[in-house]
């Protein structure tokens, strides 16, 4: 029996106004706009320099798509935690944790892609490390908490 709601639930006022929550929600979502800015340059770059095979090779366009569509799902549900959905806050907190795994992984791996690829992630890593702190930081698990 399903027993879920089939209406998304959305916080109240009160909850989405808790001390120091507007003030995370502002920050997470411009440090994942700043993800977004970052992944979409780095995606015209890939196309500019797609003819130099020892800059951009097929790992560097799949990592570079990837990271495209995760900055757009991080972005969505950031706005969306912001309004109150503990779904989209649920993902933005996972989300962002699991790409800054990758991110790792991306950076350490010998040979698979370029140096500037990886200056790059980590660049996109250090945003996405304060995105995870504010993400499951007090604030904003305590807006979410469940009663």
């Amino acid at each position: 029996m399903n027993t879920r709601s089939p209406h998304p639930v959305v916080l109240s006022e009160e909850s989405l106004n808790h001390p120091g929550g507007p003030a995370a929600f502002r920050s997470a979502k411009l440090l994942v706009g700043a993800y977004l800015a970052v992944s979409v340059l780095t995606m015209a770059a890939i196309v500019a320099l797609r003819s130099d095979a020892s800059l951009v090779n097929s790992a560097v366009w799949i990592r570079g798509s990837i990271v495209v569509v995760s900055a757009l799902l991080l972005l969505v549900s950031a706005v969306r935690a912001a309004a109150g959905s503990p779904g989209a806050y649920r993902r933005l907190r996972v989300l962002s944790a699991v790409m800054v795994a990758a991110i790792v992984a991306v950076i350490t791996l010998p040979g698979a892609f370029p140096l500037w690829m990886k200056i790059e992630q980590g660049v996109c890593g250090l945003l996405l490390i304060c995105v995870a702190v504010i993400a499951n930081g007090r604030q904003l698990r305590s807006a979410f908490a469940t009663k």
